[in-house]
């Protein structure tokens, strides 16, 4: 879809101001999870993507010169739709990374130095999913810039790749976390049931058996119901782009405040998966660190 230069200057600096607002925000976070260090490389590289164009964009003579190259409008569209491919290359990588470390994170109590360790890694991580999403943009992927055949005097809109990979994402993610709390909870119970009525085990198994499933059912029940009072209004901001029949513009689909809800969804989803009610009450296990909700039990 074509889009005029001024929305995408306009869209770019939004987004870049809601990175840095959503950055600070939860600033303690930054680097003890991969999703904060992340979020603080996108607020970088956004930042430095919104600063070229409105250098770009603001030059009467409509081009400048940048350690000697000559940039024009043609790179300022070129460049969108390139920002817009990596972010759809990086988004499922982000994805299974982070998720790798929640799971990490709940099943495993680390220790000071390792928490330093894992701090490195996560920089290291980060780096190099960049460089791998743009190695594979421009040497393996089959992307094609479009360019209006004009002079990049008379260039005032670009072609602008839509993208709703969040939202398939989102809604995936969001089927596991219900399927996953339906299996914690309904599941549990029902075998705790077929037990019950089994003549073999003695009552104060059975006892046990159901004092430790109340007590998994209504931690999955407590981790759920944070997660939704806390991001209802993203859902159904979420719902509403869905049944839209336009994209997100690429460009715009990967941004700090998308990772925040990612954040939670898969806390959410590693917690009602893992169940660690007990660990978590004596200590054996932490939550991943999370500025929105409070996961206390």
């Amino acid at each position: 879809m074509y889009t005029s230069i001024n929305s995408i200057l306009l869209g770019l600096g939004g987004k870049c101001l809601l990175n840095w607002l959503l950055v600070f925000f939860q600033k303690k976070h930054i680097c003890r999870s991969f999703l904060a260090a992340f979020s603080a490389s996108l607020a970088v590289f956004d930042a430095a993507l919104t600063l070229t164009f409105t250098i770009l964009r603001t030059r009467t003579d409509g081009y400048v010169v940048l350690f000697g190259h000559l940039l024009t409008s043609y790179h300022m569209c070129l460049l969108v739709q390139i920002v817009g491919q990596i972010h759809r290359v990086l988004q499922w990588p982000v994805v299974v990374m982070a998720a790798v470390d929640h799971f990490c994170t709940v099943t495993q109590r680390l220790h000071a130095n390792t928490a330093r360790a894992k701090r490195v890694v996560y920089l290291f991580v980060t780096v190099l999913l960049w460089c791998l999403a743009a190695l594979y943009v421009f040497l393996l992927s089959d992307f094609t810039p479009v360019l209006e055949d004009v002079s990049h005097h008379h260039m005032h809109r670009c072609w602008v790749f839509p993208s709703s990979q969040t939202l398939h994402i989102t809604l995936l993610l969001l089927l596991t976390l219900s399927c996953t709390a339906l299996h914690a909870g309904r599941f549990i119970t029902l075998s705790f049931w077929i037990r019950a009525l089994s003549q073999n085990s003695p009552l104060t198994s059975q006892t046990v058996d159901q004092s430790q499933t109340h007590s998994r059912g209504s931690f999955v029940q407590q981790a759920v119901c944070k997660f939704v009072l806390t991001w209802s209004l993203f859902l159904v901001f979420l719902a509403v782009l869905l049944l839209l029949p336009v994209g997100i513009p690429s460009h715009l689909d990967l941004n700090v405040a998308w990772l925040c809800f990612l954040n939670s969804l898969l806390v959410a989803l590693v917690l009602c998966a893992v169940c660690p009610a007990s660990q978590i009450s004596l200590g054996l296990a932490a939550v991943p660190p999370d500025s929105f909700c409070e996961w206390k039990f």
